[in-house]
């Protein structure tokens, strides 16, 4: 094998090892908000702090008086 063969395999090792460190290290799409839930999540903390919230258990407690009238 030819020193340039040597020298473009090691090159295409490196670039491999380098991908999949790339690959493994890569965020997962996921974990990003789009433009709509940002604004969801915006408007959530805005109603949290202006005590708009229901608990769950709240909730809970008017949908059972609501559905058994």
């Amino acid at each position: 094998m030819s020193t340039e063969s040597k020298t473009i395999i090691e090159m295409l090792s490196t670039i491999k090892n380098e991908l999949n460190f790339i690959k493994d290290n890569m965020p997962n799409k996921e974990m990003f908000l789009t433009t709509e839930e940002k604004q969801l999540l915006r408007e959530s903390y805005n109603h949290e702090k202006e005590g708009k919230l229901v608990s769950s258990k709240d909730l809970k407690k008017q949908l059972e008086e609501w559905f058994f009238q």
